[in-house]
This record gives structure tokens, sequence and C-alpha cells, in this order.
């Protein structure tokens, strides 16, 4: 006799679920990672922090590879018109894993430790911020289809700020190697943390480059500066992450000064067919009801 499936289950769809499984995993064990360095540097009468500079590392690549799989489970169910209440609830708490907890973790135990419970402090604010974001989000992507206006991100994506804090403290770690105390760095990261916590619950709109797609019309002067990008990511990987994420930073600070036609440039706006507005408060790579 055939199972009947019950009205009320969630439709859970593999490979997108699959790419947010991914990120979840990867802010996992960053944290764990996070850990173990604490644990091998505080082995001794002295924090030994050029022993835990190696964990640390590793785990700033796992919040990168938390960024690719978050940026692969949106355009997947966009692609497959997979999207589902289910995504988006289950993408916002891998998010605040991946995205929340391990950064701060990161900043409060490798960066922020010489400033005691100053540190700790901004941590949380950091995460709580970033929670309240993603809440923020899935109230948003509730809304009947007709109370939406645009795609813009409202507030800083939660995976934009994990990015730039992280790739900020990779660069900072790389050129200090085993100054645990970091001079002024520690004061200017501290200062970064609480502003991104900040832009997240703002409402300082980023373009989601949603639009960026297969039908998406560019020319080869686009096509070669995108491998000149990657080729520099690849050559400068302790510079070059820091340098992108602060662009994207940048960018949606100045937007609302920037020419009508630039900006369409920049976010391709308009090359793909007609598509309605759909306000998306999410980040790159979400679906209305995949991500947050």
């Amino acid at each position: 006799m055939a199972s009947t499936r019950d009205p009320d289950e969630p439709k859970i769809y593999f490979l997108p679920n699959l790419m947010t499984a991914g990120n979840l995993a990867c802010g996992f064990f960053a944290i764990l990672t996070i850990f173990n360095g604490i644990l091998v540097a505080s082995n001794g009468s002295e924090y030994n922090f050029a022993a835990a500079q190696p964990f640390y590392e590793k785990a700033i690549l796992l919040i990168f590879a938390s960024c690719i799989f978050d940026l692969l489970d949106g355009r997947l169910a966009r692609l497959g018109g997979k999207e589902s209440p289910f995504g988006r609830e289950f993408d916002s708490l891998a998010d605040v894993i991946s995205f929340g907890m391990a950064p701060s973790m990161l900043m409060a135990k490798a960066v922020l430790l010489p400033l005691d419970n100053v540190g700790w402090a901004l941590a949380c604010i950091y995460v709580l911020c970033g929670a309240i974001r993603l809440a923020r989000f899935n109230c948003i992507a509730a809304l009947p289809q007709s109370n939406k206006t645009n795609t813009d991100f409202r507030g800083l994506p939660i995976p934009m700020a994990a990015g730039f804090i992280s790739s900020l403290t990779y660069l900072v770690i790389y050129f200090n190697e085993t100054d645990r105390n970091l001079g002024a760095w520690k004061f200017v990261l501290a200062g970064a943390m609480f502003g991104l916590s900040m832009l997240m619950v703002s409402d300082v709109r980023y373009p989601s480059f949603k639009k960026v797609g297969w039908r998406t019309h560019t020319n080869p002067l686009v096509i070669v500066a995108a491998l000149v990008i990657l080729f520099m990511v690849v050559k400068y990987h302790y510079i070059m992450p820091a340098v992108l994420f602060s662009i994207y930073l940048i960018y949606g600070l100045i937007r609302p000064w920037v020419s009508q036609r630039w900006r369409k440039e920049i976010e391709v706006d308009g090359d793909e067919e007609n598509t309605p507005n759909i306000e998306l408060d999410s980040k790159p790579g979400e679906a209305t009801d995949q991500n947050p």
C-alpha cells in the first residue's frame, strides 16, 4: 500500500539543501578548528600564537568554503525552480553557525583576546545582529509577492560580513605571524566588527547580483577581467579576498551617489529577460524561499 504524503510536510529538495548542509558542515569544522588552535596555543605557560596560527588560517579557509556553498545553494534552487520555505529556514540556521558563530569565535580568540571582555562583547553583538538580520529576511520573504518591491539586499548580507572580517583577519595574521598582540590592528578589527554588526541591521541597500545568470549579456573585456581577478585571487590569496570583500562593502555605502547608468553596468541590471521586481532581503546566491 503506497504511503500518502502529509500535506503539511515541507518540500526538501536534494541539491540545494545538500549545498546548505555543506555550508553548515564547514562552519562546524571551522569552530572545531578554532578550539583546537586554542588548545595548542594554551599548552604552556604563555599563549603561543605561532602554534595556533595554522589552525586559525584553516578555520578562515573553511569560512570561505561556507561562502561558496552558500552561493551555490541559492543558484541551484533558482535554476531548478526548487525554492522552498524549508530551504530558507535551513539556510538561516546554517548561516548563524558558519557566518555568525565561526567568525565571532575567530575574532574573539585569535584577535580580540587581548581586549578581554570587550572582545567577547563585540563578538556577541556580531552574532546577535547577524541573527536579527536573518530573522528579518525570513519575515520579509514570507510576505505576499505584491508587498515586495525590489531585489536589493536590505543591510549587509551576513556572508559578506563574515567574508570581510575573516579575510581581513587572514591578512593581518599573515603580516603579523607570531605577534599575538597585533599592535593597533586589534583596535582596527574591533571597530570593523562593530561596524559590520551595525551594517547588517541597517537599511543600507546592497546589490544582490541575482540577475547574473546563464542569459546575462556581457563583453569580452568583462570575461578577461574576471579571469585576471581569478588569477590574482589564486596567486595573492592572502590579500585579494580582503580587497574584493572591501570593494563590495564600500560600494554599498557609496551606491546612492553612483549614477543610474553606472549602477546598471556594475550590477548587470536589465541584461536578462524581463522579470518582476521582488524584494529579497538576502545575500548573494539566494533565492526567494531558499536563502536569507
